[in-house]
């Protein structure tokens, strides 16, 4: 018995190999199918990945400390107090955590108004750190007149191109900002423009003033307080065990605070990344319904032509059950060399021809948004080990599952049918 079983997978690969011509047009399919899906699944993870950055660094990062009730009320008073930003601070320190950040940005944000001589506009008015911000988002790369917030400055704003044109503001213009302060009450601060960015969000460009965040703890009143900590890490793909991670070192405290990803405070954008894996998972089933239909396809047709063969084994001692080990290891074998082969080719390719990324600027208009952020035009595939194991397990249960009704096939074949001899 140990003999037969052993004998089997020799008997598997040699029969793959008899039918060479059929075997090698069903594994170019496969490998073919294989490869495109590796090439699809590695674009579109690299493009969810530069939506994230892109999200990210316009909004409170893969990771934000607040208050509870900030994110539904926008309200000051529902801030940060320092004592629950320096724990925050702490909690990024811890193993975990630690070797994942690359930044940290405390911010004050109030929602208030925008007056010139000439209009009052509605705005966001953020409170920043120049330094710490200058490295955490895009805004300060998006200077189109003057320049970013600097260490040092004091009465100064940064403001959108759409909000100067509704103000009538230029480099050096004084404006008047207001907002309920930390008593209640409305309070002023005149400020001038040192600079005027265009961030290709037009409720960003005409709703967003930076101001330095000194300056609007001291107009405001709340000491060292501020509203968010957002923490920029290495790669959206940590977020989940980052949080973890916090939510546990954050357990025991008694600090009024929460953390939230990137996906609870930018819902539409997780949304829409969810929506397009949907289509891309759609996608790869009818690509892999295809490549079953193939497998199914060639080993039925070999267990068909070969009764007599099967016949002939069965009387030689070879029981139901290892007649259809054959044919199913049959189906293994050329899955697993066709997808391996196929892997090998999608991750060359993608590889060897679009390591630098893929440039749609064809295809998009200058500035073009989705979700609330700004698309690059130029996407890079993401290479992950996580992809391989996923592509591996996949192809084995693709082998499997199509292996298993021409298996169920050979054990239906009459002996005494198979034996008799053709006129």
């Amino acid at each position: 018995m140990n003999g037969r079983l052993r004998v089997l997978p020799l008997l598997a690969i040699r029969n793959v190999r008899r039918q060479a011509r059929r075997s090698l047009l069903t594994a170019s399919a496969m490998a073919l199918g294989v490869a495109v899906l590796v090439f699809s699944r590695t674009l579109a993870d690299g493009g969810h990945e530069d939506w994230i950055e892109s999200g990210v660094r316009l909004g409170s990062g893969h990771v934000a400390f607040q208050a509870p009730r900030f994110r539904a009320t926008s309200n000051i008073e529902d801030r940060l107090t320092a004592s629950a930003a320096a724990t925050a601070q702490e909690a990024l320190g811890v193993p975990g955590v630690a070797e994942h950040v690359r930044n940290v940005a405390p911010r004050l944000e109030v929602q208030g108004l925008a007056n010139s001589p000439t209009a009052a506009v509605p705005v966001a008015i953020v409170g920043v750190n120049p330094d710490l911000e200058a490295t955490f988002s895009e805004l300060a790369d998006r200077v189109v007149e003057g320049r970013y917030l600097q260490a040092g400055d004091r009465l100064h704003a940064y403001v959108g191109t759409r909000l100067a044109d509704r103000l009538d503001l230029e480099v050096g213009s004084r404006l008047v900002l207001t907002a309920q302060d930390a008593r209640d009450e409305i309070a002023g601060q005149f400020v001038r423009v040192v600079g005027i960015f265009r961030s290709g969000l037009p409720v960003a460009d005409e709703r967003l003033v930076h101001i330095p965040i000194g300056t609007a703890q001291s107009w405001l009143g709340v000491g060292a307080d501020v509203t968010t900590v957002a923490v920029l890490l290495e790669s959206g793909w940590v977020v989940p065990d980052v949080l973890q991670r916090l939510h546990d070192v954050l357990a025991g405290t008694s600090e009024n605070l929460v953390v939230l990803g990137w996906q609870e405070a930018m819902p539409q954008l997780d949304a829409a990344i969810k929506v397009d894996d949907l289509g891309n998972y759609i996608f790869n089933f009818i690509l892999y319904a295809i490549i079953i239909l193939a497998i199914v396809n060639t080993v039925l047709m070999s267990v068909m032509y070969r009764t007599r063969e099967f016949g002939l084994l069965r009387a030689l001692g070879l029981t139901k059950r290892q007649t259809a080990a054959l044919v199913f290891g049959e189906g293994v074998f050329l899955t697993a060399v066709s997808g391996v082969i196929g892997m090998v080719l999608g991750f060359g390719f993608t590889w060897v021809f679009f390591r630098n990324g893929l440039d749609f600027s064809f295809m998009l208009d200058n500035d073009f948004t989705f979700s609330g952020v700004v698309l690059e035009p130029v996407i890079v595939p993401a290479f992950r080990l996580v992809q391989v194991v996923r592509s591996l397990a996949t192809i084995a249960f693709v082998g499997v599952l199509a292996s298993l009704y021409p298996a169920y096939r050979a054990t239906r074949i009459d002996l005494a049918e198979a034996m008799k001899f053709e006129a």
